[in-house]
């Protein structure tokens, strides 16, 4: 089934790249696209296979991904959220989840971070809260919010003594959005905020990502955070070659003002191409490589160590930043042609900006790292 959806990916990306503009102006994904990325199997990646989901190697996830994102980095994104969303199923009881996953065409989105406050009752939580970054959301059929578990009037703890947070699942009716994506780039995620009003959540759709699997597979080894920034990692590989595929076409075309050589002619820019693609392989050659290691360690021990894990976000990281520097190059090579709506290089070059900020991939991730490159003391939970 890897083969098939890594083609599927191949034969939208024509029609995605003519529907990018429509779906930038939308500030969301069209529900007809939706439903296309969900008849693919793109939501149903990381379901666990007893579910009816594929249960896909990481790898086949990034190349999907990856693909989608050289025709639209805001589809990619969602189809990322979506698939790496459909991994918490893994956490649930086994009666959960197939009440969730009821349909093959079924999306799971939402927000990890703690931002919701669950109260612990009998037989579940009262859940109040507001998050950001609700990509796809809007497509979703379950919205997922990470909570702060109060129980009897107490922060629930893991035995660390660090509050334990919970992500909250609700079907999408019983959220409330809010029109706040109007942003520089990615404008087509729909990442707006969305907010849970007193929702009584039942324990068996509270997931507790840091306690036991109901699945256990080399899959779900795999930290959620890890695969979140996959998923960012591959758009932005995506939206790199998008960039240089892009100029390349154009170099022959251009001769800029006050030359009378053809932009492909100019050593400076056959420099900076060769620049670019060096840096795009590079990143995304370790970046492949730390998967593979990650992966076949899992298979192994059914577990990742520590170590995999650092070099795995380290490595993810890394591909986010050369890809924003290839795209750069790119953007400044083709001059004033980049500032054009009509040119792809300037909502690539916006897209892979704001993939960037991303707390996933930010520059503290290199000082998580880097710390344990260092032998010192680390709460390496976030990895």
């Amino acid at each position: 089934m890897s083969a098939n959806v890594i083609e599927a990916a191949e034969a939208m990306r024509k029609d995605l790249r003519a529907a990018a503009g429509e779906i930038e102006a939308a500030r969301r994904i069209p529900a007809a696209w939706s439903a296309r990325f969900a008849a693919a199997g793109f939501y149903r990646i990381f379901v666990p296979e007893a579910y009816g989901g594929l249960e896909l190697p990481p790898a086949d996830f990034v190349r999907v991904v990856e693909t989608l994102a050289q025709a639209d980095g805001s589809a990619a994104w969602v189809v990322f959220i979506g698939a790496s969303s459909g991994s918490v199923l893994a956490y649930l009881p086994e009666a959960s989840a197939r009440e969730i996953f009821h349909s093959p065409d079924v999306m799971l989105a939402g927000v990890f971070a703690p931002r919701g406050q669950a109260v612990a009752g009998d037989g579940g939580f009262r859940v109040d809260g507001r998050w950001q970054w609700g990509s796809g959301t809007q497509n979703a059929d379950w919205v997922m919010g990470g909570c702060q578990v109060l129980r009897d009037g107490e922060p629930e703890c893991l035995p660390s003594g660090a509050p334990r947070s919970r992500m909250m699942l609700a079907p999408r009716d019983e959220i409330e959005f809010f029109d706040t994506w109007d942003v520089s780039g990615l404008c087509g995620t729909g990442s707006t905020d969305f907010a849970m009003n007193d929702l009584w959540i039942p324990e068996g759709r509270a997931v507790g990502l840091s306690g036991d699997r109901s699945i256990d597979s080399p899959l779900y080894a795999f930290p959620n955070f890890g695969l979140l920034a996959m998923g960012i990692a591959a758009v932005a590989c995506g939206l790199a070659r998008a960039a240089i595929d892009e100029l390349v076409d154009l170099a022959d075309a251009k001769t800029p003002t006050g030359s009378q050589r053809s932009l492909a002619n100019r050593p400076a820019a056959q420099a900076d191409v060769a620049t670019a693609e060096a840096k795009l392989r590079a990143g995304r050659a370790w970046f492949f490589e730390t998967i593979e290691a990650a992966w076949e360690v899992a298979g192994r021990e059914g577990r990742i160590p520590v170590e995999a894990r650092r070099d795995l976000r380290l490595a993810t990281a890394h591909a986010v930043r050369e890809s924003a520097r290839a795209v750069d190059l790119m953007y400044n090579l083709a001059g004033g042609s980049s500032v054009y709506r009509r040119s792809p290089l300037q909502r690539i070059f916006r897209d892979v900006h704001v993939a960037t900020q991303h707390m996933m991939v930010a520059p503290p991730v290199l000082e998580l790292t880097g710390r344990l490159f260092l032998g010192l003391e680390t709460d390496a939970s976030m990895l």
